[in-house]
C-alpha cells in the first residue's frame, strides 16, 4: 500500500525509535500532525537500552505509552540485590530492595527487547494516525522559523515543510551533526558490555543483580520467560576482553566463575542470542538542544553514561516534558521550548554526577577500591541520607535535594 506523504505537518520527526516514535505517539493521540522517518527496515539490537527505571515507567505512564510498551513482552522486576566481595551473600540478600514498594503505584523498573519496545511504539504511532516511513535515507534538515525536512523514500525524493522537526535519531544523530550542535563529552572510565541470553529459566524472573568481584562489575535484568539481559563492566585497557566469535562464551563463563553470585551458574550456561559489543561508558551532553525550529531528544541530545541504565527513562522524561510544551500553546519558539532544555540539563548534570560516582566505587578494582566501597557502605549505613546520590537512578533525580550533588557529598562517600 503506498503512503501519502503530505506537503506540510505539524511535527516532522527523524527517527522511529522510542524517542521519536513515543513522541509521535503522544501528539498524533492529541491531534497533531505528525511525520516519522526510520532509517531501517527492522530495529537491530544494540545490546542496551532494555531497562527503565521506576521513574521512567512513570513518565511512560503520564505519556499513555505504558501500556504499549507492556503489550510487547514488558516485564516487571521487583526485587534488587547488590553483591560485593566485602559482604557475605546472606548479609546482601538481608539487605535487598523490594522494587515494588519505591515508588506508590508502580511495581518496579520495566524490562524488555529494545528491538521490540521500538517496533511496539512505531505501530502505536501509526495506530494514533501518525505517518510512518521506512526505510528512509538521505534525511537533510533546515532549521529556521520554516523548517523543512528532505529525504529519500522507495527511491523518490521528497521535501515537507512543518512547524517543528525533532531530531530523535540516537547517538549518531544526523540532525546534531548537520545543524552543528558540539556535543561535550567526559573522560571515558572503564569499557561496558551487554549480551542477551536465553533459557535461564532456573533464574528467578522478578529479581535483579549488580555486584562488582576480583575485575568486573556485575549486572542480571531478566526479562521473562528465561531471557536475562546481562552486562559486565571492566578496565579500559582490556578492550578485547569479548570480542571476536568466543567473545559471548567468554563473556558468559565470567558469570559462571562468580563466587559471589548465586545462579551464577545458571547464567553462564544460558544461550546467548544477541550481539556481544563493547562500548566506553561516557556521558555526552548538549546545554542546549534547541534551534529555532529544531528540538532534540533522547541519545541525540546527548546521553548519561550507561552504567547506571538511564538512558529510556531519560527518554521518557523528554517526551513527557517536551509533549506538554507542545500541547499547553502555540508558542514553539526557542522561548516558548527552553523550559525543557532547562530541565534536561539540570537532570543529566545530577544523573551524570550519581553515574560518576558508580562508576568510581563500582568500576575501579583491587584492594584500594574494595576498601574504597566498604567505606561508602559504612557511611550511607550510618548517614541514610547519603544514599539519595544514588538512589535518584530509581525515583528521579529531581526527589534530592541540591547537597546530595556537591564536591562535599562526593568526597564524603569516596574519600
Amino acid at each position: 500500500m503506498t503512503t501519502t506523504i503530505k506537503p506540510r505537518y505539524d511535527i516532522v520527526l527523524v527517527g522511529g525509535g522510542i524517542g521519536g516514535s513515543g513522541l509521535a505517539t503522544v501528539l498524533a493521540r492529541h491531534g497533531l500532525s505528525c511525520l516519522v522517518l526510520e532509517a531501517t527496515d527492522e530495529f537491530p539490537d544494540r545490546t542496551k537500552g532494555e531497562w527503565v527505571a521506576p521513574w521512567g515507567v512513570l513518565d511512560a505512564r503520564r505519556c499513555g505509552l505504558e501500556d504499549d510498551l507492556r503489550k510487547a513482552r514488558g516485564h516487571t522486576i521487583t526485587r534488587h540485590i547488590g553483591y560485593d566481595e566485602d559482604l557475605t551473600r546472606e548479609e546482601s540478600e538481608q539487605a535487598q530492595l523490594p522494587l515494588d514498594a519505591l515508588m506508590p503505584g508502580l511495581p518496579g523498573p520495566l524490562t524488555q527487547r529494545h528491538p521490540d519496545a521500538c517496533q511496539a511504539l512505531f505501530d502505536a504511532a501509526a495506530t494514533a494516525g501518525a505517518t510512518t516511513l521506512r526505510p528512509v535515507s538521505e534525511v537533510s534538515v533546515k532549521a529556521g522559523e520554516h523548517p523543512e525536512v528532505r529525504f529519500t523514500h522507495n527511491g523518490s525524493e521528497h521535501t515537507v515543510g512543518c512547524r517543528l522537526v525533532v531530531g530523535a535519531d540516537g547517538r549518531n544523530s544526523a540532525v546534531r551533526r548537520q545543524l552543528g550542535f558540539e556535543l561535550q563529552h567526559d573522560t571515558p572510565h572503564h569499557l561496558f558490555s551487554g549480551l542477551l541470553v536465553d533459557g535461564a529459566h532456573a533464574w528467578p524472573a522478578e529479581l535483579q543483580v549488580i555486584g562488582t568481584e576480583d575485575d568486573v562489575h556485575y549486572l542480571a535484568f531478566p526479562q521473562g520467560g528465561g531471557r536475562v539481559r546481562l552486562y559486565l563492566g571492566w578496565a579500559l585497557p582490556d578492550r578485547h576482553r569479548f570480542s571476536g566469535p568466543a567473545g559471548p562464551l567468554r563473556f558468559v563463563d565470567t558469570f559462571t566463575r562468580l563466587s559471589t553470585l548465586p545462579g551464577g551458574e545458571v547464567l553462564g550456561a544460558a544461550t546467548p542470542v544477541s550481539p556481544c559489543a563493547t562500548y566506553p561508558n561516557e556521558d555526552a551532553w548538549l546545554d542546549q538542544p534547541l534551534v529555532p525550529g529544531v528540538v532534540l531528544i533522547g541519545d541525540a541530545a546527548g546521553w548519561n553514561d550507561p552504567i547506571t541504565g538511564q538512558g529510556l527513562s531519560i527518554t521518557f522524561r523528554d517526551i513527557r516534558v517536551l509533549s506538554e510544551l507542545l500541547l499547553a500553546g502555540s508558542d514553539w519558539s526557542v522561548a516558548g521550548l527552553q523550559p525543557y532544555a532547562d530541565e534536561r540539563r539540570e537532570r543529566l548534570r545530577r544523573l551524570r554526577f550519581s553515574a560518576h560516582l558508580t562508576s568510581v566505587l563500582s568500576n575501579e578494582f583491587g584492594p584500594d577500591a574494595r576498601a574504597r566501597r566498604r567505606r561508602a557502605h559504612e557511611r550511607v549505613l550510618a548517614a541514610p541520607e547519603l544514599a539519595m546520590t544514588r538512589a535518584i537512578v530509581m525515583i528521579g533525580p529531581e526527589l534530592a535535594p541540591p547537597d546530595a550533588f556537591t564536591e562535599g557529598r562526593w568526597r564524603t562517600l569516596v574519600a
